[in-house]
């Protein structure tokens, strides 16, 4: 029996999750089909372009993202709306969606009653809470790529898998573990040899764009206290440690960054080749894992247990 959405996420008890959403018909989502021998490539920036228009309307960052041949993962960041006004909430939905009328005319400043207005004020409310919605967010990136795939391929029908699969991050060191994970997905799936390989995965993009619209990294209290460089220095060794053809090994700056956040360098490597995105809800030490539980209102979480430093 699948589980509620609402007991998939919990943004009071953390901001961050992991989303992977995978293509349900045999045609790829990305890459070149070898039956056909027809590229669907273009797709590619289809996807990235769209994820960046989303993000820019929804109350919800990308810390990591990497768009794979029938799937993509992406690492989300949950933010607040409340700071938004009830103008800035009906602007904000009307550039994705159309507006009841009471609303446009509340716009205009037609508003005559008191029982319009606080009918108004509902749609508002219901607005707010879509907009830092997870499940709201992926419709608006799912639905509009799933019509453009199914226009270019003639046919109807489902283009993804009913539900997207989402894993809780439950701390820093459960959104680091799964931001290297992400980023290293084609260099494990072996569609790039080195990090700026690839034009379609998070870690490229924050090594050539210093000013990317990528978030994890210095701009909130929950982000990543590490510097940026240390991170992109992580993922590449860590890179050429998982891959055979390469000697790679976790330098002494690089061990002692990690191991400010409490992970254990000795165990890096394993705890990563263990990270599993299919079937787990939530990441975290077992007493998180716990809480998170009773958080979600579940008698128990299937999630991947993290060792914490101190036990």
């Amino acid at each position: 029996m699948t589980v509620a959405r609402k007991q998939q996420i919990c943004v009071e008890e953390t901001p961050y999750y992991h989303v992977v959403s995978r293509c349900v018909r045999r045609a790829f989502l990305c890459g070149k089909d070898q039956v056909t021998g027809k590229s669907f490539e273009h797709r590619r920036h289809w996807l990235i372009d769209r994820i960046k228009k989303v993000t820019s309307i929804f109350a919800i960052d990308v810390c990591s993202y990497a768009i794979m041949s029938n799937h993509f993962h992406i690492v989300l960041k949950v933010n607040s709306t409340e700071q938004w006004n009830a103008t800035q909430v009906l602007m904000i939905w009307y550039s994705l969606y159309s507006l009841p009328i009471l609303c446009d005319r509340y716009l205009k400043g037609e508003i005559e009653t008191e029982a319009e207005l606080s009918r108004v004020k509902e749609y508002v409310a219901e607005y707010r809470t879509r907009l830092m919605s997870i499940s709201w967010y992926m419709k608006a990136i799912n639905e509009y790529i799933a019509r453009m795939a199914n226009e270019e391929d003639k046919c109807t029908g489902h283009f993804w898998e009913s539900r997207f699969k989402s894993q809780a991050l439950l701390d820093e060191r459960a959104l680091l573990t799964c931001m290297a994970y992400v980023d290293l997905n084609p260099i494990r799936a072996g569609m790039a040899e080195v990090l700026n390989d690839s034009k379609f995965k998070s870690i490229k993009e924050r090594i050539e764009n210093k000013s990317t619209w990528l978030s994890g990294f210095g701009k909130g209290e929950t982000d990543l206290p590490f510097y940026l460089t240390s991170y992109i220095d992580l993922v590449d060794e860590t890179g050429r440690c998982l891959r055979d053809d390469k000697t790679g090994f976790i330098s002494v700056n690089t061990a002692k960054a990690i191991d400010e956040i409490g992970i254990d360098p000795n165990s890096w490597i394993d705890e990563l080749k263990g990270f599993k995105s299919i079937g787990f809800s939530a990441v975290g030490t077992a007493t998180q894992l716990k809480e998170y539980s009773k958080k979600t209102k579940r008698k128990w979480t299937l999630g991947i247990k993290l060792k914490p430093s101190l036990e």
